[in-house]
């Protein structure tokens, strides 16, 4: 069995990749996924604690990747009361937890490449 991406197609969910960098990139891919994985791994936020935390995500865009999140596992969503307003609570499931070493090492990389070619700013 191939475990590295070179060739053999894998399947998570009915849904079929051609290596599991592609499944990796499908869950946790592009501009935001992982950067609310970043701002669960400590601890459970509300709704409005990731878009304070994460200012330049549209409300949107930000509703969309929670609700993909979700629906790939990675999130839970806990909903509290039963009329307006209610409490939604987000959080790692322990396979979206699996994932705090990758994010980990992302960003002691951003760290590094920053600290080599670039500046930290302050607000």
């Amino acid at each position: 069995m191939k475990t590295e991406c070179i060739g053999d197609y894998v399947k998570l969910n009915e849904k079929t990749y051609p290596c599991t960098v592609s499944l990796t990139m499908d869950l946790v891919g592009g501009k935001w996924k992982a950067v609310i994985l970043y701002h669960l791994r400590n601890e459970p936020k509300r709704y409005s604690e990731l878009r304070k935390e994460i200012p330049s995500v549209t409300e949107m865009t930000l509703s969309l990747q929670l609700k993909q999140l979700e629906k790939d596992g990675l999130l839970s969503r806990k909903v509290y009361g039963q009329k307006p307003p209610v409490k939604v609570v987000y959080s790692l499931t322990d396979f979206g937890k699996s994932f705090t070493p990758v994010l980990e090492a992302i960003t002691e990389w951003g760290n590094k490449v920053v600290s080599e070619k670039g500046e930290f700013l302050s607000k």
